[in-house]
């Protein structure tokens, strides 16, 4: 198919028409994913369902995403050569895992094309390049500070105030490498556990409700975004999502163009999750701070896939390969609840969760990520529950996943 195909494109509410950049990927076509986990998986799924063949790299063998794809990688990151091979197998290439380094993602962007492109993963999997890139273009974020010392850690301690939050410039996600500062005895062992040269040092954040958006932009401009998610997190890691957002109007329109615009000073092409803080200054829409971003499909994005008529993970499809997006309409309030290590049994107790209790329940749905090992922290699924309203689809949530509690306590053999 030509590289020319013209389609109508929305920029600020209003169609215009703009080009596809370089030639559209059809089902039937072969997609790359990098990264092996159950982002990666459920990708897979919907590539397969729409068509595609799908490849996947990931040092493990085995991997969630390697369990539903045609054919499985298994290499470091860093071996360059190995990437090289599996670009050449491939019509176009995307990610799910951050922590890929630029110099695998270039390499392979030389022989196929690759989306977001490299320099966005670039910009926003290390801490600072993002902060940077987000407060020069004017979005607001937390008050932070570079830090490669103990002492530039204690001066700029003292410009953010207390209590405030050190993390690591990159390899952070789940609440891994962050550490919060509450006074300043805590100044040599947050630097002593950052066990990184570079930090970021950020100023605490009093927000009232942490928000997300899902926002897609397709090869030819055209921007979508999901309905507004409302989170809240246990331990740095997301435990609970409903959807729509129990806030205003007016922020939830803040928050899309918030969403949008970052979309576009990035130039995305694929999917990207915008976090948010909300903050109550008086005024009845509150104000927004832009958290995190991640260019990829988003847990807090899970909910799509029962609830919307696209998931996010056909809108990173289709925005990869070309295609035009697709309708991101909420059918119903939606709940989701991550499922962690924790659920499973452990080391001395017998028993497995109740699957069967849980789905008993009307409404919910179980999505489990096909890993073998449950260890503590470590997501091995998620539920979803509809409903006629968000209040009911929190509860029956909850329900099905407090029905997991194992009944059987008695010890394997």
């Amino acid at each position: 198919m030509p590289s020319d195909i013209k389609g109508l494109v929305d920029v600020d509410g209003e169609w215009h028409r703009g080009a596809v950049r370089g030639p559209v990927t059809l089902p039937g076509k072969t997609i790359g994913i990098l990264g092996g986990g159950q982002l990666g998986r459920m990708f897979a799924i919907a590539a397969r369902r729409m068509g595609y063949r799908v490849h996947a790299l990931d040092p493990a063998p085995d991997c969630p995403t390697g369990q539903v794809a045609d054919v499985e990688w298994s290499a470091a990151y860093d071996d360059i050569g190995t990437a090289v091979k599996f670009a050449a197998a491939v019509d176009v290439v995307t990610f799910e895992f951050e922590n890929i380094p630029y110099e695998t993602l270039q390499a392979v962007a030389e022989i196929v094309p690759v989306f977001p492109a490299p320099l966005v993963l670039d910009t926003t999997r290390h801490r600072l390049r993002e902060k940077t890139f987000l407060s020069t273009h004017g979005y607001p974020v937390a008050p932070f500070r570079p830090v490669a010392s103990v002492d530039e850690l204690r001066a700029a301690v003292a410009v953010l105030g207390l209590p405030c939050i050190l993390k690591t410039a990159t390899f952070g996600y789940d609440g891994k490498g962050q550490t919060r500062i509450n006074s300043l005895d805590d100044v040599d062992d947050a630097w002593h556990r950052l066990g990184q040269p570079l930090g970021v040092l950020e100023g605490f954040v009093a927000f009232s409700c942490e928000l997300s958006v899902i926002v897609a932009r397709g090869r030819n401009g055209a921007i979508s975004t999901f309905d507004v998610a409302e989170n809240v997190h246990e331990h740095h890691i997301l435990d609970l999502t409903v959807v729509p957002a129990r806030v205003p109007e007016a922020t939830k329109k803040n928050a899309i163009d918030v969403a949008k615009s970052v979309a576009k000073g990035l130039d995305l092409i694929g999917v990207l999750a915008v976090e948010l803080f909300l903050v109550d200054d008086g005024t009845p829409a509150g104000k927004l701070v832009v958290n995190e971003l991640a260019p990829r499909p988003h847990n807090s994005g899970h909910f799509s896939i029962d609830a919307c008529a696209t998931s996010q993970f056909e809108q990173q499809l289709r925005a990869v390969c070309g295609l035009p997006l697709g309708d991101v309409t909420l059918f119903r309030p939606v709940a989701m609840a991550n499922l962690l290590g924790e659920h499973w049994h452990s080391a001395d107790v017998g028993g497995e969760p109740r699957f069967d209790q849980a789905l008993a329940i009307s409404g919910v749905k179980l999505h489990l990520y096909g890993k073998t090992e449950p260890r503590p922290g470590r997501k091995m699924g998620h539920l979803t529950a509809t409903a006629d309203d968000v209040e009911t689809a929190r509860a029956l949530v909850l329900q099905a996943r407090d029905a997991l509690t194992p009944t059987d306590r008695r010890r394997r053999d």
